[in-house]
């Protein structure tokens, strides 16, 4: 079966493939947001000082990076409505599983970045911040954060990519997302190079624009770090 063109442009502009790439980008913004901030307290509980939240978290990383994502998806949504009838549908929809599964999927491996970005800040940042009597919420978004930022950044936004192009497990919860779609139009249409082509094409222009968008935010947080000198962080910590 040869390729053909005007099949390979209907298959770019149908419908069906412009909604999976909506409701792709949605999962992803959302399973990322979600992961970046339960990663986020995993990573401040990895040094606590209680080692039983330690062990926690410790758990928790180990339990989401050692088991693949796809069989999390199998769990969440057709596991656990077994175990608990309340999870089951209308409510218990498959765009909500396949985020609640690629966030702490994802938190587990933001948690690592974020520890080490945590762990490049100066500690005597902190203690001059805090005895110049700023509170622990302005230490940390005033000194912490924008150091933080600049150090995650490259790691955060290769992690983001990777989430974009796993979110094609989902299609296991039978979310309409572009992978469903693509493998919906390819069995009543038998046209395989002209659907996956065009899913490929989606796929590569997403990650490109993300690919610019972080470029865009690299030049943006290495420029305020050189703004940032230890004397106008001084001033800074002063307000």
């Amino acid at each position: 079966m040869d390729f053909q063109g005007p099949i390979f442009l209907e298959a770019l502009t149908s419908n069906s493939l412009i909604q999976g790439v909506q409701i792709t980008i949605a999962l992803t913004v959302v399973a990322f947001a979600l992961g970046l901030v339960i990663g986020l307290v995993v990573a401040v509980l990895r040094d606590s000082r209680l080692r039983v939240l330690r062990a926690l978290s410790w758990t928790y990383i180990w339990i989401f990076r050692g088991i693949p994502t796809l069989i999390q998806l199998f769990i969440v949504w057709q596991a656990l409505p077994q175990l608990f009838p309340a999870l089951r549908e209308p409510w218990f929809t498959p765009f909500l599983a396949a985020t609640i599964t690629l966030a702490f999927n994802e938190a587990a491996y933001a948690a690592e970045i974020l520890r080490g970005g945590l762990l490049a800040v100066d500690d005597g940042q902190r203690l001059a911040a805090r005895a110049l009597g700023m509170p622990p919420f302005k230490v940390f978004s005033k000194v912490v954060a924008p150091q933080l930022t600049r150090v995650a950044i490259p790691a955060m936004a290769n992690d983001f990519i990777t989430l974009l192009k796993i979110t094609s497990l989902a299609s296991v919860t039978s979310l309409r997302e572009l992978m469903t779609n693509t493998q919906a139009a390819v069995s009543s249409s038998f046209r395989f190079a002209e659907w996956y082509l065009a899913a490929a094409l989606y796929y590569l222009v997403l990650v490109s624009i993300f690919m610019v968008g972080q470029s865009w935010l690299e030049r943006r947080y290495q420029w305020t770090s050189r703004a940032r000198t230890p004397r106008s962080l001084i001033r800074a910590i002063g307000r």
